[in-house]
């Protein structure tokens, strides 16, 4: 039976370079040696064919390298585009992603919550479904804590990166209620279970002084539960003239409930999006939304995540602004309106 080849130890690098085991470790995460020095450590190891042992790294470090990812819902084709982004961000910055999915439920946020600080994850980065729950709170004092989107008022984290609703939500109200609109539905994420979400409150506070009149309906971003609910909301007697949802998969159900009611878009309904999927300029017509620069977002996490794992410290929150993307989704509402 052959023998199982040794696994290269930093003992015999140091054999091979002349230094300690520590000066060897220390040059092969980059730390206080010269360039040159690791640079020759490196090399040393390439050539034995050393490769780190996690397990061992984690018990010697009390850190497993891994950041979990906690999604209020992958239904949402952005928070998808997000999550994949932000596991190559956090790659190259030679941590792994775990990801899981909340599904838009407060209750299994929690609990997922829960799950990874007992995987002992080194950091969490939260897209929030109930961003004022009290179990965020205990979480962050457990492990680090960086929420994106939302902040979270109840809990001590160490980073956040959140949305301008009030610029974002404000202007979209502002440029329904310029097109002629004054019935608006608005079609949001959040759970009648769940508190306000922070660009629901925006909205109840904006619409009264553009003179619109608003409904806030909960809303799945899946194509299918999004059609329903849009369905049951254009098929009333008292159909709103324009839809602004704060999710773009929102806006695909609204498109997919006009087609199969006979109405057009924008001549029946206005459309309004919020997170300019690439889908939407593929639409017909394509939808006016808002673009959130997601390579800011994903650097900015990552620089966050880095930083108050290794040194433990918070960092300034920050705050991401739409850029508008008008197309051709929003016009005048219908005469019958008027």
């Amino acid at each position: 039976m052959p023998q199982r080849r040794k696994r290269p130890t930093i003992k015999d690098i140091a054999a091979e370079t002349g230094l300690s085991p520590a000066a060897v470790s220390y040059a092969l995460r980059g730390l206080q040696v010269p360039p040159d020095t690791q640079e020759r450590v490196r090399e040393a190891a390439e050539r034995l064919g050393y490769e780190a042992d996690p397990i061992a790294r984690a018990l010697a470090s009390g850190r497993t390298g891994t950041v979990g990812v906690l999604c209020g819902s992958l239904e949402d084709l952005w928070q998808q585009g997000v999550a994949a982004a932000l596991g190559r961000g956090l790659l190259a910055a030679d941590r792994n992603a775990l990801m899981v999915d909340a599904a838009g439920d407060p209750a299994r946020e929690a609990a997922l919550a829960k799950r990874l600080v007992d995987q002992r994850v080194d950091a969490r980065v939260i897209i929030p479904v109930d961003p004022r729950s009290r179990h965020w709170s205990e979480v962050a004092q457990r492990v680090v804590v960086v929420s994106i989107g939302d902040g979270l008022p109840a809990a001590a984290t160490a980073a956040e990166v959140v949305f301008d609703n009030v610029a974002g939500v404000t202007h979209a109200l502002q440029t329904l209620a310029e097109a002629g609109h004054r019935d608006i539905v608005v079609l949001t994420p959040g759970l009648r279970s769940a508190p306000d979400r922070p660009a629901e409150e925006v909205v109840r506070r904006a619409a009264p002084g553009l003179g619109l009149t608003v409904r806030l309906v909960s809303c799945p971003p899946d194509l299918d539960g999004a059609a329903t609910i849009a369905h049951q909301v254009l098929a009333g007697d008292a159909r709103p003239t324009a839809a602004f949802c704060l999710a773009d998969s929102m806006a695909y159900g609204v498109y997919a409930a006009a087609a199969e009611l006979g109405l057009a878009i924008p001549d029946d309904v206005s459309v309004l999006g919020y997170d300019d999927h690439p889908v939407s300029r593929l639409l017909s017509p394509p939808l006016s939304t808002y673009h959130w620069d997601v390579s800011v977002l994903v650097a900015s996490v990552v620089e966050r995540v880095v930083k108050a794992i290794d040194s433990g410290r918070r960092s300034r929150r920050k705050v991401l602004t739409p850029e508008p993307r008008p197309r051709s989704s929003v016009g005048p509402p219908p005469r019958r309106h008027g």
